[in-house]
């Protein structure tokens, strides 16, 4: 990374988090002009009393009629959006998610599950659930079986992913085949006293800094006991056996690199199938650009070569 752009990043990682601008900054890519071209249909799944929207993207124009979709029997991405549980939305992640479904042949569903600091810890989790819950059960598109649905999710979306297999697993009630984690927050502590390097090397000057992440987790969490649960930073589960096939790809200058990358030593260590790639020269949050360069289409090839192998 060359100077000059060392310079810029570090001028934008400056400062507090402010929750209202970063909110307006994210809502700026709905201005995105390409996407009037996604192929998708708006729906709703009950969590309680909630109704939790769900965007449906379509791989093909012939699906775009209702009633196909729910005839359908095939691949699913089951998907979680980023931004620190607390910014973006199904609409600021339209155009990666439309080209997800275009890039793996898959039907994608990107969950819309409620944001802190109005709704904390373990709200969002919950919405995820019960959408995941309704899906594998075979109520919501009766034509896919459990074994073609794949979890996913990027940073704080990687969170509520990788928590969500282990609630499904603690609770018995459905079993996720894959899962795949990109850039994912999985522990509890971005202070000095982490145990990840990561975070003090790229946790000052590479937009998502250290600082921003307590914050962010103080936004999330309804209590200080909450960073002790393995639902709120699933790194801390001391039982991480019997869980899904899992691709990880972390990002070289991020502070959440290192965790990402423990995360799946320790899923080989209790026996899973995982695999980890770090993208090289990559920011956290390259992901939800949904552009071809900046890495995308490098993930875009490795996440489909995943699906492949199943």
């Amino acid at each position: 990374m060359n100077y000059a752009v060392k310079k810029i990043l570090k001028a934008l990682s400056y400062g507090p988090l402010d929750v209202q601008a970063e909110r307006r900054l994210a809502e700026l890519k709905k201005l995105d002009p390409m996407r009037i071209f996604a192929r998708k249909l708006d729906v709703h799944i009950m969590n309680g009393t909630h109704e939790v929207p769900v965007r449906i993207y379509f791989p093909t124009q012939k699906m775009l009629e209702e009633e196909l979709v729910f005839q359908y029997s095939g691949k699913v991405l089951l998907f979680f959006h980023g931004g620190g549980w607390v910014t973006e939305s199904v609409e600021t992640y339209d155009r990666i998610c439309s080209r997800m479904a275009q890039s793996t042949n898959q039907l994608v569903l990107s969950v819309e599950y409620r944001k802190a600091p109005e709704h904390r810890f373990p709200t969002a989790l919950m919405d995820g659930y019960a959408v995941a819950e309704v899906l594998f059960s075979g109520q919501y598109l009766k034509g896919v079986r459990p074994e073609n649905i794949t979890l996913m999710g990027d940073s704080a979306g990687g969170s509520l992913t990788a928590a969500l297999t282990l609630l499904a697993r603690d609770r018995n009630a459905f079993w996720p085949r894959q899962q795949i984690l990109i850039y994912p927050a999985l522990w509890n502590d971005y202070t000095e006293t982490s145990p990840f390097p990561s975070v003090r090397e790229n946790g000052r000057d590479y937009l998502l800094t250290a600082v921003k992440m307590e914050e962010y987790m103080n936004l999330y969490q309804s209590s200080a006991e909450d960073r002790n649960s393995p639902y709120f930073a699933p790194l801390l589960s001391e039982h991480l056996e019997d869980l899904p096939r899992t691709l990880i790809l972390t990002a070289q200058y991020d502070p959440l690199r290192d965790e990402g990358e423990e995360f799946g030593r320790k899923l080989k260590e209790a026996g899973n199938e995982v695999t980890v790639k770090r993208i090289e020269h990559a920011l956290h949050g390259y992901f939800a650009l949904g552009i071809k360069y900046l890495y995308v289409q490098e993930s875009l090839e490795i996440i489909n070569q995943f699906l492949k192998e199943a």
